[in-house]
C-alpha cells in the first residue's frame, strides 16, 4: 500500500481531491515503477487538482505532472533499479497518472537520468517551471542573447518560471528587470538577481503604437496579453522574447507586425511538454551548472501530500511564490 493524492469526480460533476491508500496494482501499465521522493506545484497541477481544467480524461485520477525518484523496477535497458530518475511534461499528471503518490509507473521514454550536481528534491524545486526557464534562456541565448547587449525582461516574475528565469539570467551575467504586480516580492527578486523592478502597471495598458523605444535586449514572458503586447514593440532591433504562459490571455493584445518587420523582433514559442529528450537532457545539464543553487533554495517551501488541494487552488488565483517542493513521503 502506498498514499497518494487522488481526485475523483462525483455525479454532479463536482471534483474531490484527497490522500488515499493505493495498490501497486492500480498503477497504470508501463516499463518502469519509480518509487517517487518529490514533486512540486505547478498551474496545471492546480487546474488537475480542481476542475480539471479540460486536461483531466478519465476519473479517478492521480495528479502531479513532475517527479523525481528512484527506479525501483524496469523491464527497459535503459534503467535500472536504484538509478535516480525525473520526469516532467509528456502530459504525466494530465492523461496519465503522476508525481502526486508515493509510487508512479511510466513510459522509459519519458523519463530523464537526474543529473550530476543535483539531488532529487532540487530537482523538484527546479521543475517544469525551471526546466522552462532553461529552455527560454537557451532559446534566446540561441538567436543571439549574450551579456552586455541590455536588460533582459522577465514577466510574472515572482512565479515558478520567473523565479527561476531570474535567477538563472543574473547567474549567467545578465541585467535582469523582472515584472510583478506584487510590490511586496521586490526585495525577493532583487535576492534573486533583479537589477530592477517593473511595476506590471506599466505594461498592461493597450496601445495603438507601431514601436516604442527600444529598451529590452530579450525577454521571457510568462503572461502574454496586453503585456506580451507592449513588450514586442519595446524589444530592440534583432531581440527575442520566449513565450512561456498565458497568465494574461491567450491572444497578444495590441501586437501589431511592425516589430518583426522592422526591427527583426522574434517570437520564441517554448514547449516543455513534448520536448526531445537530447534538448531536456542538455537543459538538464545546463542547469546543473548555472543555477545557484542558494538562490534555488531560497524560492523553496515545503508542502506534503495533504496540503495540496489548498495549494492547487492557490497557484490557481496566483498566490504561489516561488517554488513548491512536495515531499510525498511525508
Amino acid at each position: 500500500m502506498f498514499n497518494a493524492l487522488v481526485v475523483d469526480k462525483d455525479e454532479d460533476g463536482k471534483t474531490h481531491a484527497g490522500v488515499r491508500q493505493l495498490e501497486l496494482e492500480d498503477l497504470p501499465g508501463a516499463e518502469v515503477t519509480v518509487a517517487v521522493e518529490y514533486s512540486t506545484v505547478n498551474y496545471k497541477d492546480g487546474l488537475c487538482i480542481g476542475p480539471g481544467g479540460g486536461l483531466v480524461r478519465h476519473y479517478p485520477h492521480v495528479p502531479g505532472i513532475d517527479f523525481a525518484g528512484t527506479v525501483e523496477d524496469s523491464s527497459d535497458a535503459r534503467y535500472r533499479p536504484g538509478d535516480k530518475v525525473v520526469l516532467t511534461g509528456w502530459r504525466v499528471g494530465e492523461a496519465h497518472w503522476g508525481g502526486y503518490a508515493q509510487k508512479a509507473r511510466v513510459r522509459a521514454d519519458w523519463l530523464v537520468p537526474l543529473p550530476e550536481g543535483l539531488d532529487t528534491r532540487q530537482a523538484m524545486a527546479v521543475g517544469t517551471a525551471g526546466l522552462t526557464s532553461m529552455l527560454s534562456v537557451m532559446a534566446l541565448e540561441d538567436h543571439g542573447l549574450a551579456p552586455g547587449h541590455g536588460p533582459v525582461l522577465v514577466t510574472g516574475a515572482a512565479g515558478g518560471v520567473g523565479s527561476v528565469a531570474v535567477a538563472l539570467l543574473a547567474s549567467l551575467g545578465h541585467e535582469v528587470a523582472a515584472v510583478t504586480g506584487r510590490p511586496e516580492q521586490g526585495p525577493y527578486l532583487r535576492d534573486l538577481g533583479a537589477s530592477r523592478i517593473v511595476a506590471r502597471e506599466e505594461l498592461t495598458e493597450v496601445t495603438r503604437k507601431p514601436l516604442e523605444s527600444e529598451m529590452w535586449a530579450g525577454c521571457i514572458d510568462a503572461v502574454a496579453g496586453a503585456m506580451l503586447g507592449r513588450v514586442l514593440k519595446q524589444v530592440k532591433y534583432g531581440g527575442s522574447v520566449a513565450a512561456v504562459g498565458l497568465a494574461g490571455g491567450a491572444a497578444i493584445e495590441g501586437a501589431l507586425i511592425t516589430p518583426f518587420i522592422l526591427r527583426g523582433v522574434n517570437l520564441l514559442g517554448i514547449d516543455s511538454v513534448m520536448q526531445p529528450f537530447a534538448n531536456r537532457l542538455r537543459a538538464w545539464e545546463r542547469i546543473a551548472r548555472d543555477l545557484p543553487l542558494d538562490k534555488l533554495e531560497a524560492m523553496v517551501q515545503p508542502a506534503t501530500l495533504s496540503d495540496l488541494p489548498q495549494l492547487g487552488a492557490d497557484i490557481l488565483k496566483g498566490q504561489v511564490k516561488g517554488r513548491v517542493v512536495v515531499d510525498v513521503n511525508a
